[in-house]
């Protein structure tokens, strides 16, 4: 009895033992496909492509309305200011004149007229940094809204090409045309921006 006990136990272990060699060879296959694949996938060679976003900002009517719009305001906001400099230019000017023949009845008038200049000029001082920040504000968010419309159509349009990699040209020092999809991308985005305005 002693004897099977035995037979049996070193039965068992060879069977342990066996199955170790087996799960363990057969991970390293696992692991050597797997090594396989990775080295072809690194072989393979990369798909990139550029796309020269000046190009883009120029010729996408998108950019181009907005900028447009833009350009409109910026022009309202520079002939308000200016309209608003050039009065209180020739207010000063013309206290400058009183003040030098003498026009004031008394001191405090012309102080009063001092400090309504001054007011005045404060106003038009923030009027001045108002405008300039919203303009600001605006340019930003113009840009932003460009910016997200072409890389959202890139990830449509790379969804079906499959590039592993696409560059904007700021990005860029030197790439073949081959590799250039801006024209295809400017194309591609007036289409879908007129589209949509339908």
């Amino acid at each position: 009895m002693k004897n099977n006990s035995t037979i049996i136990h070193v039965i068992l272990a060879l069977a342990v033992i066996g199955l170790y060699v087996l799960y363990f060879t057969g991970n390293k296959k696992g692991q050597s496909n797997q090594t396989v694949t990775e080295a072809q996938d690194e072989n393979a060679p990369v798909k990139v492509a550029f796309v020269k976003l000046d190009s883009v900002l120029v010729n996408y009517d998108l950019a181009k309305e907005l900028n447009d719009n833009f350009k409109s305001k910026q022009d309202a906001y520079t002939n308000e200011y200016g309209q608003k400099r050039i009065n209180f230019e020739k207010q000063a000017n013309a206290f400058q004149e009183k003040l030098k023949r003498g026009g004031f009845l008394t001191q405090e008038r012309a102080m009063q007229e001092r400090n309504r200049l001054i007011g005045m000029q404060q106003e038009i001082q923030k009027l001045d940094n108002d405008l300039s920040s919203k303009l600001q504000s605006m340019q930003q968010e113009i840009n932003q809204q460009v910016i997200d419309s072409i890389s959202n159509y890139v990830k449509i349009y790379n969804a079906d090409k499959k590039y592993d990699l696409i560059f904007s040209n700021a990005n860029l020092l030197e790439g073949s045309d081959q590799h250039n999809i801006t024209r295809e991308v400017i194309t591609a985005l007036n289409k879908r921006y007129h589209s949509s305005k339908k």
